[in-house]
């Protein structure tokens, strides 16, 4: 009844919708540039929140497992570069934050609303999703189905 409201993230098998975003340096990252790796996407509502820095870290803390396995992690929200850069430091975080202005990002993999709905995806290196999930799965089960 209120699926338009609340979608349904996009389904395991799709492709991922093309995006170009520019990091907190302002460096623009685009999926189609990423071809051949892995990408985790991090949709979240706030930098330096509570759980947004718990979900952020525990990526942080599985980094080397996350580079064994070809893939780039990216947190995603419509902040500013400089909360992102701020949040990057304090958090010691070692992958991009993008900055999604306007949500435009957001409403292309069904993450968009009053603040982000948050939602994990993982890419593989064919540009086809093969993992996703709301909320905050352990960065362990997210990393297991990367190949």
């Amino acid at each position: 009844m209120l699926k338009w409201l609340f979608p349904d993230p996009l389904p395991v098998g799709s492709s991922a919708p093309d995006f170009s975003l520019p990091d907190q340096d302002g460096k623009t990252v685009s999926l189609q540039d990423l071809r051949g790796r892995n990408v985790v996407l991090v949709f979240y509502p706030g930098d330096d929140t509570t759980v947004c820095r718990r979900q952020l870290c525990e990526f942080r803390d599985r980094w080397a497992d996350a580079q064994q396995k070809n893939t780039l992690v990216f947190g995603v929200n419509p902040q500013n570069a400089v909360s992102h850069a701020k949040f990057i430091g304090k958090s010691r975080l070692p992958f991009p934050l993008l900055v999604d202005q306007g949500q435009l990002m957001g409403a292309l993999y069904r993450t968009k609303g009053l603040i982000v709905r948050r939602t994990v995806y993982l890419i593989g290196p064919d540009g086809v999703i093969r993992y996703v999930k709301r909320g905050t799965p352990g960065a362990d089960l997210v990393l297991s189905h990367a190949v």
